[in-house]
């Protein structure tokens, strides 16, 4: 079973749902990803505090994230995702209300941003897991699906800044971390709503002999027969084995920790140094995300026509390093956003690929534990980029914390795509998947022998 079994009835509601909640969701984070930073900034003027703050929401997100793989793929990603939406927009919504009662100390931050980032961790895994089952239902291409997913992460990042900087600049910070909550209950209404009950459950089914003196064979999902961590030592086992995941992995890791710093700290500094204030976040965030709908939309439409790892590695290049130069020189505002707007063309094709790829070479049963170990390795980073890019800014300044934070990126992108493994990504599609499959099922049937680590 390489993608699912194919519905019977074509359907493209789940598919709708999940990428209407996901775009919900993610247009809050955006808008809070203005507004919480800035909020910090305004009431304490410190960027290490600001950097502790980030670091308090992500590293409950990548912790979480990695040990929830499991329980994603027993308990079902449609219930995992609407209740953990349902607790972040509580916790969210207790910052603005606590704040005007005068009743938030910084540590009280630290705590709800915390509980935000342990909720979003697992909510955002639910979310990605159900793409390929949606898909299924569907019945369109998994390239086009991610590339779909893509576009709505993107319309979130044009959506959320251009919402969370005339939010702050126009009424306050507070107005934006309210925004943020109301988006999390919306986003946690669809998924329990709008898509079937059981989504995400399908897993490759596993005969085995049924008692009693016929001895028929009934099939039994492998994620219901192990307990908590013998399923999260398969799907660490499965990734270990998969030279091209890790490499992704490492690589990815390193570009997340240099984007968390430039996004909570290096950013928000430059806009407030510079003295282009709130609204200048907005517009950036805005046209970088305007034109990485448009390249996901192409991704969505010829992704499965290109090559693969040239447009990776050309997207990368466009993504990565400008941005950090642009902002470290004294040039005009319309050269930073024209900066930035290729940029984000670029990054239009990366999550396609990447999702494409991970869908493809992992079996649909482990989908959710190599997922979450995949991605939590992918953001260890995230958390330290504030403390770091905060302790910079302190140390160094902003414009030398910006030229050695480019100068890693261009560095990490360029060199790691020499390494061989980078060929897989440009195999036939499909095959990879279906081995995999037969693979991991036939090691099953004798206790998962090839999934163990």
């Amino acid at each position: 079973m390489t993608t699912g079994a194919v519905p019977p009835v074509r359907s493209l509601r789940p598919l709708v749902g999940v990428l209407a909640a996901t775009v919900v969701s993610l247009t809050g984070t955006r808008v809070s990803a203005i507004a919480l930073p800035w909020f910090v900034l305004a009431t304490t003027g410190s960027a290490t505090l600001t950097g502790i703050v980030a670091f308090a929401e992500m590293t409950p997100y990548v912790l979480v994230k990695a040990l929830t793989g499991p329980l994603v793929d027993r308990l079902g990603p449609r219930v995992v995702s609407w209740t953990t939406d349902a607790v972040s927009a509580v916790a969210a919504g207790l910052v603005p209300l606590l704040h005007a009662q005068g009743l938030l100390p910084f540590w009280m931050l630290l705590a709800m941003v915390a509980v935000i980032g342990a909720m979003r961790g697992p909510g955002d895994l639910a979310k990605s897991v159900m793409v390929p089952e949606a898909a299924d239902h569907a019945r369109v291409p998994m390239e086009r699906a991610t590339g779909l997913s893509g576009v709505t992460e993107r319309l979130a990042s044009t959506i959320g800044p251009a919402v969370g900087g005339g939010l702050v600049a126009l009424v306050g910070p507070l107005a934006g971390l309210a925004v943020n909550a109301g988006t999390f209950a919306l986003g946690s209404l669809i998924i329990a709503l709008a898509l079937p009950a059981g989504m995400g459950r399908s897993a490759v089914p596993v005969p085995v002999p049924a008692p009693g003196p016929d001895a028929a064979v009934v099939p039994v999902e492998p994620d219901q027969r192990g307990g908590y961590w013998r399923m999260f030592r398969e799907g660490f086992g499965f990734l270990r084995t998969e030279p091209l995941l890790l490499t992704v992995t490492v690589m990815v890791g390193v570009t997340n920790l240099l984007d968390a710093g430039f996004s909570t700290v290096l950013l928000p500094v430059w806009a407030q140094e510079s003295g282009h204030g709130p609204a200048a976040l907005g517009l950036i965030g805005s046209v970088l995300g305007v034109t990485a709908v448009a390249g996901s939309l192409i991704a969505a439409a010829l992704a499965h026509r290109l090559p693969r790892r040239t447009v990776f590695f050309v997207g990368f290049l466009l993504a990565g390093a400008p941005r950090y130069l642009v902002l470290a020189l004294d040039v005009p505002m319309w050269a930073v956003v024209a900066v930035f707007a290729v940029g984000g063309f670029g990054a239009g094709f990366l999550n396609p690929i990447l999702g494409a790829v991970l869908f493809e070479r992992v079996p649909r049963h482990l989908l959710g534990r190599v997922h979450a170990l995949s991605d939590s390795l992918a953001w260890t980073g995230i958390p330290l980029g504030g403390l770091l890019a905060g302790a910079a800014v302190a140390l160094v300044g902003l414009i030398p914390g910006l030229l050695t934070a480019g100068v890693l990126y261009f560095a990490t992108t360029t060199l790691t795509g020499l390494r061989p493994e980078w060929r897989k990504m440009d195999r036939q599609r499909g095959h990879v998947s279906a081995e995999a499959d037969e693979q991991v099922t036939e090691g099953a049937e004798v206790g998962l022998e090839t999934a163990r680590p």
